[in-house]
């Protein structure tokens, strides 16, 4: 076999080394297509940021407008008493003295914004529309009554898209318009409203902001295609240049030949350098997989898999800790994540269990394995309670609110080595999967453990019956919550 691998290594060699100017060719080629295609993606990407912040840019600037109007000038009208002759009216234009309501002047201000700016749609619309403006001031398309429908369940959102409208792709980007205090009085009372209960709070509408994107796509695809073209030029360049480079080498690679004997004797040194680099590799495979696996793969070993009477499998998550790592920096997470595994790792030292892996928050360990013992489910038992008052330990250090959820399960297991890269000493079997239901459907703060980790610790630590519970794929079980050890134990 390494034979085979030997000699098919020296045929790529001298495939590459006769092949080198075209391989690289090619490489180059991936290398440019590659880059055009990310640069692509990113620029669109950044064309339809840019393009949703000018929308919520425009939107908050009508709102300020129409704020302005309706507190510098409505207000200050309507709390002067002494002016006569001056009304509020969505139909001001018809009446002589008459100055439009705010919304009427919102929806102007968006057709204004809209004539001005070509392309840009500005539309204030209702499900709850004046009468006179029913036609126009209804949703008019899927998109509209869909932004109705999700803005009124949640008006704090925005609710956007991009897609074709009106022949040209655009961004859509709608808010909610939420009613004011000083806005309330006027929906109520007019004649014209069609709902008359309007509170504080209430979405009377939905304000959408349309922006075309294709003009600034084609600009986008124009950079893109001058900067491709500069790259390919660049590319040809440097392939230029390594062809010199390699015809260079080619004609100096007999004088490099007896250089190889002078450096005999520093291949020793690199030897012993090896033998210590060795020696590190064997104490990091032994942080790996127990010292008998090791030994077993270390032999040439490649199907590894021994089968246990009876083990004790526990699976542990922290509670709370998603929630965390939405309000912390991905370092700030890893480290304190790896503050908490590395005090169960020593529970697990001092316990003499094996840590069989993470997964993200969850933690597994196993007594009993690859060395048997007859305490291993008291041993999982005093880490659980352990591992319990390390997170309690932590939220007292960090001020945090964690909590963990422990599942644990005894029986009959398989273990091994799969697998030819990164593998891991894992656990298979019905008792594992039990086990991992019983983390999954414990509570937060609570060890849940399985029938047959009961009879094997009710006479030294105390429990409380959960009782009979609908476990997913195992059907009904009896449960119970592992609550401390006996107190004629801790004697």
């Amino acid at each position: 076999m390494h034979q085979f691998i030997a000699q098919t290594l020296a045929a790529f060699s001298r495939v590459f080394y006769k092949r080198t100017i075209l391989i690289l060719t090619l490489l180059l080629c991936a290398g440019v297509a590659g880059s055009s295609v990310h640069m692509y993606s990113f620029s669109m990407n950044l064309v339809r940021s840019q393009a949703l912040q000018n929308a919520r840019v425009y939107a908050r600037s009508i709102n300020e407008a129409r704020t302005l109007y309706s507190d510098a000038a409505v207000n200050r009208i309507k709390a002067a008493q002494g002016i006569h002759g001056i009304t509020f009216t969505d139909d001001y234009t018809a009446r002589e003295g008459a100055i439009p309501v705010p919304a009427t002047y919102l929806i102007e201000l968006g057709n204004r914004l809209s004539q001005k700016n070509q392309g840009m749609l500005v539309r204030l619309y209702s499900d709850f529309p004046f009468p006179h403006r029913r036609k126009e001031g209804g949703p008019r398309d899927k998109f509209e009554r869909e932004a109705l429908q999700h803005l009124r369940q949640h008006p704090e959102q925005q609710f956007f898209r991009v897609e074709k409208f009106q022949g040209r792709q655009s961004l859509r980007y709608a808010q909610a318009d939420i009613l004011k205090p000083s806005c309330i009085g006027c929906h109520n009372t007019s004649p014209d409203s069609p709902k008359k209960d309007w509170k504080v709070g209430d979405v009377r509408g939905i304000l959408e902001i349309t922006a075309p994107l294709d003009s600034f796509m084609a600009k986008t695809n124009q950079g893109l295609r001058e900067n491709f073209a500069m790259l390919a030029f660049l590319s040809v360049l440097g392939l230029s240049g390594i062809t010199l480079v390699i015809g260079r080498l080619r004609q100096t690679s007999k004088e490099l030949e007896h250089r190889v004997r002078e450096r005999t004797a520093q291949l020793q040194k690199t030897n012993e350098q090896l033998s210590i680099e060795q020696e590190k590799s064997e104490r990091l495979l032994l942080n790996i997989l127990p010292e008998p696996i090791a030994e077993q793969l270390k032999e040439g070993h490649r199907n590894i898999a021994n089968g246990f009477a009876e083990a004790t499998i526990l699976f542990a998550d922290i509670v709370g800790f998603t929630n965390l790592s939405e309000r912390i920096s991905p370092t700030q997470l890893v480290n304190l994540l790896n503050e908490i595994f590395s005090a169960f790792d020593k529970l697990s030292d001092e316990y003499g269990l094996e840590k069989i892996k993470t997964i993200g928050d969850a933690y597994m360990v196993v007594g009993g394995i690859p060395n048997a013992r007859i305490d291993h489910a008291e041993a999982i038992a005093a880490m659980a309670i352990g591992m319990q008052q390390e997170v309690r330990n932590f939220n007292a250090k960090h001020n945090a609110e964690l909590s963990i959820r422990i599942g644990i399960n005894t029986g009959p297991v398989v273990a091994g080595v799969i697998g030819t890269k990164k593998f891991i000493y894992d656990l298979w079997g019905d008792a594992v999967n039990t086990a991992s239901r019983m983390e999954s459907h414990s509570l937060p703060g609570c060890i849940q453990v399985t029938e047959s980790t009961y009879q094997s610790l009710r006479d030294k630590y105390l429990f409380e019956e959960r009782g009979i519970i609908k476990v997913k794929g195992k059907g009904e079980m009896m449960t119970y919550f592992l609550k401390g050890k006996r107190v004629e134990q801790l004697v």
